[in-house]
């Protein structure tokens, strides 16, 4: 929980005794590697704070493969948050690559939370502003860059991710074939 206290008084105005008073909204709750967060079509009633961990977000595409979109090590949050915020089933689902330790949060507890501390507002807008900035950039990294130019720029970016996650998931979300990653790697590495 000190994580997330840390976490919040980093990017917000909220003070370390005001910050306390989070603790009775979240749950602590661990995944073995390879489960399931949260399954697409199910309900999404949370969303999570990655204590320690690697999770990705995809969704299952009409042909049966697996298509990841998202990544999120500590102190990321991840959820599907359309479905979060509506109270719908998800479009995506949320797996965990290693053993993660998350704190999860309903969307009643939420609100009770930013009704009992309503300077707790600038820190959620913050984080999703920032998420919502990077997922621009990316869209736009997307068009703009060659395959190669866009694996170089993630590498360079989040060199964490390189070293935790699958060849294969990290193929799925540049849009690449794990075999053509494993090309660019090489002419890379060499």
């Amino acid at each position: 929980m000190q994580q997330l206290i840390d976490h919040i008084i980093r990017y917000s105005s909220v003070g370390p005794g005001m910050a306390d008073g989070i603790r009775d909204f979240f749950q602590v709750k661990t995944f073995r590697k390879k489960e399931l967060l949260l399954q697409e079509g199910q309900r999404c009633h949370e969303k999570f704070f990655i204590v320690q961990g690697c999770v990705h977000l995809f969704y299952l595409r009409q042909n049966g493969v697996e298509q990841t979109i998202d990544f999120a090590l500590e102190n990321w949050w991840t959820s599907d948050f359309m479905a979060f915020q509506n109270g719908s089933p998800a479009q995506f689902s949320i797996r965990a690559i290693e053993a993660t330790e998350v704190l999860a949060i309903s969307a009643v507890r939420q609100q009770e939370m930013l009704a009992a501390i309503p300077e707790l507002h600038e820190y959620f807008h913050l984080m999703f502003q920032r998420a919502y900035a990077a997922s621009q950039i990316r869209v736009r990294k997307t068009y703009e860059l060659s395959k190669e130019e866009l694996y170089l720029d993630f590498s360079r970016k989040y060199p964490a991710f390189l070293q935790r996650v699958p060849q294969y998931l990290m193929a799925s979300f540049l849009g690449f074939t794990p075999e053509y990653l494993s090309e660019i790697r090489r002419k890379f590495l060499s």
